[in-house]
């Protein structure tokens, strides 16, 4: 596997690193072909005001295990949202996307903006491993229980997964990939043959991996850069025209990219460096 991007897109971060820690691991070695990291969470908010943490929404497929929360979530179309509040620790699992298909065993569409029970998909261990998370005195621990727990599920790969994850890694390595067209030309494959291959093994369409990976790339670049030239992004990031970003921009963080750019700004402004974790 090349360099890749990977859409992480954590809404007003500068908060969210006052309000939980955040740490990726990798996998077993078993584990690399599917799984892109376990990402481990800590929050302590006893006695503070619930905070709603909200992720832009990305193409992967992750199991988590939480207390309350603990799931298999597929690849989502709208931000997605959380309450942290009390004393909590979990760890989910960011599945390489195109690689989930062998654990769900039916095309992974069936589960797109939506979760199903952890069981249903792992079997009754899951429960068994959702607990161990829960008691677990470290995040080694933890990241150990569920390599356990999906080592005892072997699966393998078949040849049109591999193609699928393959896909989405063009689109991951080469930001210049921004319309289906190209990306048929890439892997060789004819539109059709890419529509099917996301619908099975992605969960979602080409055309909406790519905006994915799009958007993450500009709401990294509106909260990082001090007036950000839209136009000039847009154009960038291979739209036609600025209106045209700008209906994608809200239609997937639920706000135009001006006012994005102001929140995130407060938000920094809100929270000193010394205040972060």
């Amino acid at each position: 596997m090349g360099e890749h991007r990977i859409p992480r897109g954590i809404v007003a971060e500068a908060t969210a690193r006052t309000m939980f820690t955040l740490n990726r691991y990798a996998p077993a070695p078993e584990l690399a072909e599917f799984v892109d990291y376990h990402w481990v969470l800590h929050w302590d908010l006893r006695g503070k005001p619930a905070h709603d943490q909200r992720v832009l929404p990305n193409l992967a497929v992750h199991a988590t295990f939480f207390p309350g929360a603990s799931g298999v979530h597929g690849p989502a179309h709208d931000v997605f949202s959380h309450r942290l509040e009390g004393r909590v620790q979990g760890l989910g699992v960011r599945f390489r996307p195109g690689c989930f298909r062998a654990f769900l065993g039916a095309p992974v569409s069936d589960i797109a903006d939506r979760a199903v029970p952890l069981a249903d998909v792992f079997g009754r261990k899951a429960i068994d491993a959702a607990e161990s998370v829960q008691n677990a005195a470290d995040d080694a621990q933890m990241v150990r229980a569920i390599d356990n727990l999906l080592i005892a599920n072997p699966v393998e790969l078949s040849p049109a997964a591999r193609r699928a994850a393959e896909a989405v890694e063009s689109i991951a390595r080469d930001p210049g990939i921004t319309r289906v067209a190209q990306l048929c030309a890439d892997t060789g494959l004819t539109t059709r043959s890419v529509q099917r291959l996301f619908a099975e093994h992605v969960g979602c369409t080409p055309k909406w991996a790519i905006r994915i990976y799009r958007l993450n790339d500009a709401a990294q670049r509106i909260t990082t850069e001090g007036e950000p030239d839209y136009a000039g992004l847009a154009v960038r990031l291979g739209y036609s025209d600025q209106s045209h970003f700008i209906r994608d921009f809200r239609a997937v963080t639920g706000q135009p990219p001006a006012e994005y750019a102001r929140t995130a700004r407060a938000d920094s402004e809100r929270t000193p460096d010394n205040d972060r974790t």
